[in-house]
């Protein structure tokens, strides 16, 4: 237990220590307009109150990523711990603060506009279509996932659930920011961050009283512990598995939304360095509860593979991420864990669904220079999104889903560089973020090398050409840096 309340104790010091440290690099001003107020438009540019600001962008950024990522992630052992607790507060913090205070800086701009002031217009290009690659596939992706949970619920064909979701992401991405948004979010962030404590007070109580034990992290633990490690190393895989909870750079995606509605800087960390540190206790506390109910890494793999695991007398075999939740939820939660857990593994996809379709029609108008306050020029960015969504939903996505983990990650390092970028032009020590985005960039061009899915190369090859890709990466950014405009 020592290990895990430690890591808690540490992701809330980091926000207090370091989040501080953070914002100072940031110039936060309270004096200074927010763009919620200089383009207030009553669509996407919306003054809203700073604690439904804080939920919203927590549920933007959560939804089950840091559930199912941590329990997926959880395979390879207590080394999960590590990741997440210097993950979140050294990069992922990082990363959602620069993205929603660069956003701020420069009038509500979307990332791959911030890239293009810091890193050039070739960046751009590139930021933009990993950007619309990333929002897609999270979008079709959590309309699939809940229409199929939907149809086993209530026995109500697929394809009638596919329309009503997609009816209600329509008016999601449509109307002005504080109509559904802003009204349903408070109570779902609720339910996940209820869902959460309720199993980290069980984690405790358990421990305490001798029904399952907590792993602590000691260096005889502090191995790969993966059922098949010679396809899932530590280095890079466990890096990519666990995304939300550590970085992700889906919530680069989303800062920029939260930044449109912020009353005041002042208010900044708490929303975004906050709900980041927020998430990676949310991944603390399943990556443990994954761990814990197996009775360590061992049974959490059996359970996951053919060979399967006993829990509660009952034989528990390739297990997906959701059955793992559910089962955790019921057996410590009881009655309300079960309803609980349904909502989560339901709603919160969709929670994440409708904010990157919103998240795309906003990248898509910035990019066309496309005025977003009439509904019928929404609608004309809105409709083509929905007709191709439609069209993926229809086809077999699995393989460029198979993707999606390594071009969040991508787009994380983007963001450190260009959050690099942006400190060097103000003159400011850059190292918060270059060496964040230095390792994240070796990470990902090692998996690409690496993975099945990439070259299948051997892991040498791939720590080679990691870092042969990363330095100089960093040496671009420097100096593309210091030739950056001055901000306004």
């Amino acid at each position: 237990m020592i290990t895990f309340l430690l890591s808690i104790l540490l992701l809330v010091a980091g926000y207090f220590v370091y989040g501080k440290i953070v914002e100072k690099y940031l110039d936060v001003d309270p004096s200074r307009q927010t763009p919620a107020y200089a383009k207030a438009d009553g669509v996407d540019f919306q003054p809203m109150s700073t604690w439904k600001v804080f939920v919203i962008q927590f549920l933007n950024i959560a939804g089950l990523g840091p559930i199912f990522g941590a329990v997926s992630g959880a395979a390879f052992g207590p080394a999960a711990y590590i990741w997440i607790v210097v993950g979140c507060i050294f990069m992922g913090a990082v990363h959602d603060f620069f993205a929603g205070m660069m956003s701020i800086h420069t009038g509500g701009m979307n990332m791959p506009e911030v890239t293009a002031k810091y890193l050039g217009k070739r960046m751009k290009g590139f930021m933009n279509f990993v950007v619309a690659f990333l929002l897609m596939a999270v979008g079709v992706s959590f309309v699939i996932g809940p229409a199929g949970l939907m149809q086993n619920l209530t026995s109500i064909d697929k394809e009638i659930w596919l329309y009503i979701i997609f009816g209600y992401y329509i008016l999601a991405t449509l109307l002005p920011v504080d109509k559904i948004i802003g009204s349903i979010y408070p109570f779902m962030g609720a339910i996940l961050l209820f869902m959460a404590f309720g199993v980290g007070v069980m984690l405790i109580v358990g421990d305490i009283n001798g029904t399952h034990e907590i792993m602590e992290l000691t260096p005889a633990v502090l191995k790969n512990w993966h059922s098949n490690p010679e396809q899932n190393m530590i280095f890079p895989m466990m890096f990519i598995v666990i995304s939300c909870g550590a970085i992700s750079g889906f919530h680069a995606t989303q800062s920029p939304m939260m930044a449109r509605c912020l009353k005041n800087e002042k208010h900044a960390r708490p929303v975004f360095y906050g709900a980041m540190i927020a998430e990676g206790i949310v991944a603390m506390i399943w990556a443990t509860a994954a761990i814990s109910y197996f009775g360590g890494p061992d049974g959490l793999n059996a359970a996951m593979s053919d060979t399967g695991t006993m829990v509660n007398g009952v034989l528990v075999k390739n297990a997906q991420a959701a059955d793992i939740v559910d089962m955790i939820c019921k057996s410590w939660l009881g009655k309300v864990g079960a309803v609980i857990a349904i909502l989560g593994v339901v709603i919160c996809p969709i929670t994440s669904g409708d904010t990157a379709f919103r998240s795309l029609r906003l990248s898509v108008a910035d990019f066309l220079k496309y005025d977003q306050k009439p509904i019928v020029k929404r609608l004309v960015v809105c409709l083509p999104i929905f007709v191709v969504a439609f069209f993926f939903c229809k086809v077999d996505f699995s393989t460029a889903w198979s993707y999606l983990g390594i071009a969040n990650q991508i787009l994380a390092s983007l963001v450190l560089w260009t959050g690099a970028a942006y400190l060097i032009n103000k003159g400011r020590a850059h190292w918060m973020c270059s060496i964040p985005a230095t390792f994240l960039t070796f990470i990902c061009v090692c998996f690409l090398m690496v993975a099945p899915l990439g070259f299948g190369l051997a892991p040498l090859v791939g720590y080679i050409a990691g870092a042969a890709v990363a330095i100089p990466a960093f040496i671009f950014c420097v100096v593309k840096g210091r030739r950056s405009v001055t901000l306004s």
